[in-house]
């Protein structure tokens, strides 16, 4: 009789199609696709659950906006949406939409219920309400708050920074005050129910504490939304028909409860921190209200924040995932995806840091730890991985331990969803093994092995551990990056290897087999400046304006002053002062040896001898030659650096076309080489 396996459910929000997902979105199904590979491997059976949220008042006002149906703009959107989870190869279970007919019919049974049964009333709402976030907020909620010359309140902007409008008609409430009590007790009985706990204390503080109002649940102003059975000019408030996918996709209170009675309650409920009253508020008195137990855990991650704050479109920061998988493959941008975001923080994107990442922590420390060692296999053992044996030696028992200890520390890590930790666990074993090569000095042993039974055998041995612990770190890594692991069992010649988590081990290690006669680079290195401007060119622009700088751009329009489009938040003039712009003469140039985008310049700003700046335009100015003798203007106080071991003391000043081509910035020959600009 085959053994029954433990049951582990895990969600994430459902998104809201009004856009393109960039990778903020997107963390968040990655993260948790990675904890469900991670339970399948450890012998859970999975249900993994990812969709999109499609009705409301935005919705429809964004099909109006482009002349379709909002049924047909949904359906192109979540198209889009399940080819983007199909290349960041996500494994869900089932994909839900809030247009199905499964859904939508549990929607109406479920909201009908609570009417019955009191905890639904109908009244009348007057309030301020945000169609971008769907959301209702009182005037004490609100961020700003706009007034007229007389102090009249006219509007205001929602803490998420979108305008609000006044919004006056008869609404279903939801009795949500009559449960506050009940789920501050729960709260303190299950502390560990909101992690990290942090996000509980801010609920507790900010919402309980001051008292939980009646929530309204219905429109009547729009009409793309779940319609009341009982009064069908109402539709469902978006949060409560969006909430209730959780169990409906189970087939809650329907013909077939088989998958609600297998895997509710959910084991993890994973969504990103601007969303977490809607779901340890309101879901969990929801599924009170319904006598249906709570998620053993709700997870409220931080973001992928910029250096100027959240990413978004409309702030023209924003990255998307396939502009990454397409320039530097699914895994690398799997990888940085759960390494940026820390378990209780948030994590900061730069285009710096993610080359950085993929140059370092991936080509150099992985990739070249594979790379060496598939050369040496083959180099010294013929291409056939030896049987491993404990070795008792330091640098054996060095890394065996390290092996032991990573491992313990994953498993602890994966299980308390601490992702981005458990990489740099992994991290520690990558780098102990490097670390092992140069302790064991193969190529050493090698010479002396035609002489030294001893040093073949040890030689062996080496070869061994390296191979045993490239395979721990190929299971280990497999949640998150599974191309990248399957590519590490292969070219150790580990084909038909199963990654199986729960008791990975360096003796594991089969041999006789051989490895690959050539391996490739699973993770090639990249030119810094080259894939920084990639990135750079790759975020959107976007020239919108909300709150009150939108009502100052109209009010300048209207008075004729003129809008300025500065890309860039306004400096103050000491700020400017620091500037250091000098006219330069270019001397001589020539390319930076072994960098086809890199040229070399010397140039004459007025030092005591040529300054050197190098610069990546040699795209643009194949005939560089001709630079020489041009005057241009370079940034004379920015702080030296080296690029491919040129020092570079500056930066000369360029413009970038339309069409993508850069331009140096030239001046008058008649001005004076280190000339200051003022």
């Amino acid at each position: 009789m085959t053994e029954k396996k433990p049951t582990f459910y895990v969600t994430t929000p459902i998104y809201y199609p009004s856009g393109r997902l960039h990778i903020g979105n997107s963390y968040t199904t990655v993260a948790a696709d990675a904890i469900a590979r991670y339970k399948r491997q450890s012998g859970f059976d999975v249900f993994y659950l990812t969709g999109t949220d499609e009705h409301g008042l935005k919705i429809e006002q964004k099909a109006e906006k482009l002349g379709v149906q909002p049924q047909q703009y949904v359906d192109k959107m979540a198209g889009q949406i399940k080819e983007l989870w199909k290349e960041l190869d996500i494994t869900n279970d089932d994909f839900i939409r809030t247009t199905d007919d499964r859904h939508v019919q549990a929607v109406q049974k479920i909201f009908q219920k609570l009417l019955d049964q009191g905890d639904i009333y109908l009244g009348q709402y007057s309030g301020w309400y945000s169609v971008s976030d769907e959301e209702y907020f009182t005037e004490s909620q609100l961020e700003e708050v706009y007034r007229d010359d007389e102090g009249n309140v006219t509007g205001g902007m929602a803490p998420t920074g979108n305008e609000v409008q006044l919004v006056n008609e008869e609404c279903y409430f939801f009795k949500m005050s009559k449960y506050a009590d009940w789920l501050m007790d729960y709260y303190k009985a299950h502390p560990d129910f909101i992690q990290p706990s942090s996000r509980m204390h801010e609920m507790i503080n900010n919402f309980l504490k001051p008292g939980l109002e009646d929530l309204a649940v219905s429109r009547t102003t729009f009409s793309w939304g779940v319609p009341v059975s009982s009064n069908p000019k109402h539709v469902v408030y978006v949060w409560i028909d969006a909430l209730t996918n959780y169990i409906n996709v189970l087939g809650y209170d329907s013909a077939d409860e088989t998958n609600f009675e297998k895997f509710w309650p959910a084991d993890l409920q994973l969504i990103g921190k601007e969303i977490v009253r809607f779901h340890c508020i309101y879901w969990p008195i929801i599924l009170k209200a319904l006598d249906l137990p709570l998620p053993k855990e709700i997870y409220g991650h931080g973001w992928i924040t910029m250096k100027d704050g959240k990413m978004s479109k409309s702030k023209g920061n924003a990255i998307y995932p396939e502009d990454l998988i397409a320039r530097y493959g699914l895994d690398a941008t799997r990888y940085y995806l759960i390494k940026a975001v820390p378990f209780a923080g948030d994590g900061v994107f730069t285009p710096e840091d993610f080359v950085n990442r993929v140059n370092f922590d991936l080509a150099n420390d992985l990739g070249n730890l594979l790379n060496r060692t598939v050369a040496m296999i083959n180099k010294y053992e013929d291409g056939v991985v030896p049987a491993y044996v404990a070795g008792d030696d330091q640098a054996n028992r060095d890394l065996q331990n390290t092996a032991l200890a990573v491992i313990d520390e994953y498993h602890q890590l994966m299980d308390t969803y601490h992702l981005s930790e458990s990489l740099s666990a992994v991290w520690k074993l990558v780098s102990q093994t490097n670390k092992y090569i140069d302790q064991t000095e193969p190529w050493v042993l090698a010479k002396q092995q035609a002489d030294d039974e001893a040093a073949a055998a040890q030689l062996q041995q080496v070869m061994a551990h390296l191979a045993a612990s490239l395979r721990v770190i190929a299971v280990l890594i497999s949640p998150m990056m599974p191309s990248a692991a399957q590519s590490i069992m292969e070219q150790l010649g580990l084909t038909d290897e199963k990654m199986e988590i729960a008791n990975v081990a360096l003796a594991d290690l089969k041999s006789g087999h051989k490895v690959v006669k050539s391996g490739q680079p699973i993770f090639p290195r990249v030119d810094v400046e080259e894939e920084v401007n990639y990135i750079k060119n790759k975020m959107t622009v976007s020239d919108k304006t909300k709150g009150r700088a939108a009502m100052k751009k109209s009010q300048e329009e209207k008075s004729g002053v003129t809008t300025l489009k500065n890309l860039k938040d306004n400096i103050e003039f000491p700020d400017f002062e620091k500037l250091e712009l000098k006219v330069a003469e270019i001397k001589a140039v020539d390319r930076v040896p072994k960098a086809d985008k890199l040229l070399r310049f010397q140039l004459d700003a007025g030092d005591n001898g040529n300054r050197q700046i190098v610069s990546g335009i040699a795209k643009w100015y194949p005939d560089f030659d001709k630079l020489v003798g041009q005057k241009v203007i370079v940034v004379a106080n920015l702080k030296p650096i080296k690029l491919r071991g040129e020092l570079s003391q500056g930066m000369i000043l360029s413009v970038e076309k339309e069409n993508g081509d850069v331009q140096l910035v030239t001046v008058a020959d008649s001005l004076e080489n280190g000339s200051t600009l003022a």
